[in-house]
């Protein structure tokens, strides 16, 4: 038996443009990491930082908003999902498009970089 989290995504949202012109997704797949270490919010920022900067990635910040979250794009698997700082967890938030690989890609790249074991838990809420 592995040791390793599963990614496989149980469910993925569903987008859809009302009149207003706005982007809704109905339901929400997060995949939590938590540091199993004494890491806090401002160290899991910086973390999340380095590790979009060594790359394959291409990622846009939202400023003003009261948490760290940004669009990803895994430019090897093509992947793009959201990555948010919150109660002293990264999470990881599965688009329509976001496949596995690009989610366990991300989570080995943050594991290399942090030198500490993380938990996973995943949470699925359909609309």
């Amino acid at each position: 038996m592995s040791s390793e989290p599963s990614f496989t995504i149980p469910a993925h949202p569903e987008r859809h443009f009302p009149r207003r012109g706005a982007l809704e997704y109905e339901g929400e797949t997060v995949f939590r990491l938590t540091p199993e270490s004494d890491l806090t919010g401002p160290d899991l920022e910086s973390l999340v930082e380095t590790v979009l900067a060594d790359g394959p990635y291409r990622a846009g910040d939202f400023l003003e908003l009261p948490l760290a979250l940004w669009l990803v794009r895994d430019d090897d698997t093509a992947d793009v999902f959201r990555v948010s700082i919150r109660d002293g967890s990264v999470r990881l938030h599965v688009l329509p498009s976001t496949e596995s690989a690009g989610l366990r890609r991300f989570y080995d790249r943050l594991v290399d970089s942090s030198g500490c074991d993380w938990r996973v838990r995943c949470r699925t809420d359909l609309a």
